[in-house]
């Protein structure tokens, strides 16, 4: 539905069709917008061609849904998000994390997940395989640095691997060579304390997930990266520092915004 033209109901229009009409929730409105055709065009011009502006519309309305304080936030930096996900090509919300639409204030900022920068890693096509874990205290786990790097991990197979001690990722290029970054839990939780979203949002929902999201953005400063990877490190460095990640948004052409009524 197009948010055009669309006009709210007088009271002789209730008065004709013998109906109460009730006015829609300023979620409603942000999903009338995501629905609209000018919407719709802009993500499509903005998305890989593996997702779809239906697709990536339907997912957003739901984000709405799940987290109505996005609606409170500063509707040209939620819009601005939106694309910014839909050029990064990553699904927003829990269902891949992917990424995290997350309101702060009244701006909202983009998370990057793990799997999302695993998964711009393998579409840049510079890195054949890039895997992050978690290392657990009853685990066998040794590495060493300098002229010789090398990495071995193997995992506790009894019922108690102990609490979280140490998280690595991995990339295999694709000009053969392999690159790991290693971080102790005391490193990771000093990266969550300086973030501003560190007691809120995934860092306390998804604690593992955001802990080896870390590792890898760390070891993307060795490797050979994409534009797209480069832009998803900028916005989540500024997204954990607090910093405005300049996410308005201004339609092409015009545009007229639905308002409740």
């Amino acid at each position: 539905m197009s948010t055009e033209n669309v006009a709210p109901f007088s009271q002789k229009d209730m008065e004709a069709t013998g109906k109460q009409v009730k006015p829609r929730s300023p979620a409603d409105n942000l999903a009338v917008m995501l629905s609209s055709p000018k919407m719709k065009a802009q993500l499509a011009a903005a998305l890989p061609k593996h997702m779809t502006a239906e697709r990536m519309a339907r997912i957003i309305t739901t984000e709405i849904r799940k987290t109505p304080a996005l609606v409170q936030c500063d509707q040209q930096s939620f819009l601005g998000s939106v694309i910014q996900c839909a050029q990064l090509g990553l699904e927003p919300g829990n269902s891949l994390g992917h990424a995290y639409l997350l309101p702060y204030g009244k701006q909202v900022q983009l998370i990057i997940g793990y799997r999302g920068m695993i998964d711009l890693a393998r579409r840049s096509g510079q890195i054949i395989s890039l895997t992050a874990r978690t290392v657990r205290q009853h685990d066998e786990f040794d590495y060493q640095l300098g002229l010789h790097e090398d990495l071995t991990h193997k995992p506790y197979e009894g019922e108690d691997a102990g609490p979280i001690t140490h998280v690595y990722a991995v990339a295999r290029l694709q000009g053969g060579g392999v690159q790991f970054e290693v971080m102790s839990h005391a490193q990771v939780e000093a990266v969550r304390a300086q973030s501003k979203a560190g007691k809120s949002g995934p860092w306390v929902s998804h604690w593992e997930e955001m802990a080896k999201k870390t590792a890898i953005r760390r070891l993307f400063k060795y490797l050979p990266v994409s534009v797209e990877i480069q832009r998803a490190v900028v916005l989540d460095e500024a997204a954990e520092a607090g910093i405005p990640q300049d996410n308005e948004f201004v339609f092409d052409g015009e545009f007229e915004q639905v308002t409740e009524g």
